[in-house]
């Protein structure tokens, strides 16, 4: 298991001689220093329950790693949290902070030069940096999925989640809802540690790795501190001392096939439209020339949903892991999947799918059984978003397939709430927002708010949304193209809208376009409008200069293409 490790230095070399001080210090022997060294990534704050529980995790990772005969270093980095962390700046330190996150993994397994190293993967941001991470280091990795929360119940009996706080916090303003009603739901939403409990962000990447076989099958979803979870821990503690010692890498892994099986799973589940860029990002840090967009657009015209997990549909989480989870839903894509891609055990997804996965197939349906007959993640294109622009709908609604409206334009989403709130968008207009892309804001600003508020003045069946802004997973309410490509804030012709310009968007045909001629749009000047600035010096600003644009997945410049 010795031969070699890179963290092992020639002995009696100056390197070896003062690690071996170091760790010393910390009560290993000389024994353990020649052991593979292993780092457990421990992606956690005290800022906010999706992390509240890792610590404990990190501890059991670490014992049973040195049980293995390998040693532990529990490491620390950036804690991303979308409620906590989106009051700043717009939002931007909400996606910023994955690179981020990245960068803390890198410095730390590169510059000790570890061995390899198990990540402990919770809120939305942390699954896709480590994943990044994985991809650009390649160094033996597996990610551990740490758990949804346990939601509250109503008086009624009515599940209450942080979604439904999220949505309703949209209604006070309107008086749709009261503050004491809010404050009775936000007492309940939570009752336990881990990730926003529907189908969001964090859930549908815990499912992506383990479609892209970076987590052990059967690990996602999972509810956080339950016996399933812990048994999850304990494997794959075990799974990165056997992949140091069989010499398992990320690029083995993270193939083409493996990013089309995620394509297919988050399409199968009705998950967070996030997903797309974060699976750019990692396809980009993994040295992949892979057009995550046109897959998607290509696969959606197959993939149906087959589970519909709140927001896309009534099911809970719960329901979801107990019928069979994503090895359930890849079990029922059938010959959708690359049955030879690998796993981070060094197992083919096709040996593992020979064994039962579904448990309940009234909530994981089959192929041909799916929930509708629309894909609820669409790639749109057209003169509005010429690279680009994604629309997320319902697994169990209808809503309508075309849109024409005038545009009413924001550069911020406070601008947008407040002309929400006083009644001044007309129904029947489509509301833009711009200057929330990768260099706008910078970072990426939060659209959701905005969403909310329409829906709480009612005018979410009214009034479409065209934004270059993320969304959050929990966001699914009318119709909403986010993350157009170019942003508002790079020549293109989202910079170029003005209010009253028509905007015509259709689901059927996957366009969305402003009815402008070329050169009526030639004669417009490019606004600087969309754009904010921060002190040179902070985190924002560098990732303004550093960060590629939405369609290489916004990740820094120099990531391997």
């Amino acid at each position: 298991m010795t031969d070699n490790l890179r963290s092992n230095f020639p002995v009696g070399s100056p390197r070896w001689a003062t690690r071996r001080t170091q760790w010393r210090a910390l009560g290993l022997n000389d024994e353990d220093i020649q052991k593979p060294k292993i780092a457990v990534v421990n992606s956690s704050s005290k800022l906010a329950p999706c992390f509240s529980h890792l610590d404990d995790i990190a501890d059991r990772v670490c014992e049973v790693i040195r049980d293995q005969g390998a040693v532990a270093f529990e490491v620390r980095t950036v804690a991303p949290t979308d409620f906590m962390m989106a009051a700043g700046r717009g939002g931007g330190y909400v996606l910023s902070s994955r690179d981020l996150l990245t960068n803390d993994v890198e410095a730390v397994v590169e510059g000790a030069q570890l061995d390899g190293m198990i990540c402990l993967a919770s809120c939305d941001k942390t699954t896709p940096g480590q994943l990044m991470a994985a991809g650009r280091l390649n160094v033996p990795t597996v990610i551990v999925p740490c758990g949804y929360q346990q939601s509250g119940l109503s008086d009624a009996g009515e599940i209450v989640d942080i979604e439904e706080v999220f949505i309703r916090a949209g209604h006070v303003a309107s008086g749709r809802c009261s503050l004491a009603d809010l404050c009775g739901m936000s007492d309940r939403a939570i009752q336990g540690p881990g990730v926003c409990s529907g189908m969001g962000t964090a859930n549908t990447m815990h499912i992506v790795s383990e479609a892209l076989g970076m987590s052990l099958p059967g690990s996602a979803p999972v509810a956080a501190n339950s016996a399933k979870m812990w048994h999850y821990v304990d494997d794959s503690a075990r799974a990165i001392v056997a992949a140091v010692e069989q010499d398992i890498r990320p690029r083995d892994v993270l193939t083409p096939g493996a990013f089309r099986n995620a394509i297919a799973s988050v399409l199968a589940v009705s998950g967070s439209i996030n997903a797309v860029k974060h699976l750019q990002a990692i396809a980009v840090e993994s040295g992949l020339d892979l057009d995550v967009n046109a897959e998607f657009a290509r696969l959606a015209q197959t993939v149906r949903p087959l589970s519909a997990v709140r927001p896309a549909g009534p099911t809970s989480i719960e329901e979801f892991d107990a019928a069979g989870g994503a090895l359930g839903v890849l079990h029922q894509l059938g010959d959708v999947i690359d049955r030879g891609a690998t796993t981070v055990t060094g197992v083919s997804l096709g040996e593992i799918l020979t064994e039962p996965c579904v448990i309940d197939d009234h909530v994981i349906r089959p192929l041909n059984a799916p929930f509708a007959e629309h894909a609820t993640i669409q790639i749109l294109r057209g003169s509005l978003a010429p690279q680009g622009a994604i629309v997320k709908l319902s697994a169990t609604e209808t809503r309508p397939s075309t849109f024409v409206g005038s545009a009413v334009v924001f550069e911020d989403a406070a601008s947008a709430i407040d002309a929400i709130h006083v009644g001044s968008i007309p129904s029947g207009s489509v509301l833009v927002l711009r200057g929330l892309g990768p260099h706008g804001t910078p970072g990426m600003g939060m659209a959701s708010n905005v969403v909310f508020a329409l829906d709480g003045a009612g005018l979410t069946n009214t009034v479409s949304v065209v934004t270059d802004g993320q969304l959050s997973g929990l966001v699914n309410k009318g119709i909403v193209v986010g993350e157009v490509k170019p942003e508002g804030a790079r020549p293109g012709a989202l910079n170029l809208v003005r209010d009253g310009d028509l905007v015509a968007i259709d689901l059927r045909e996957g366009t969305v376009d402003l009815k402008l001629t070329p050169d009526e749009l030639d004669a417009r000047s490019f606004s600087t409008a969309s754009k904010t600035t921060h002190p040179p010096n902070s985190w924002l600003s560098v990732y303004d200069t550093t960060a590629t644009d939405l369609e290489h997945g916004a990740t820094l410049k120099g990531a391997s293409h």
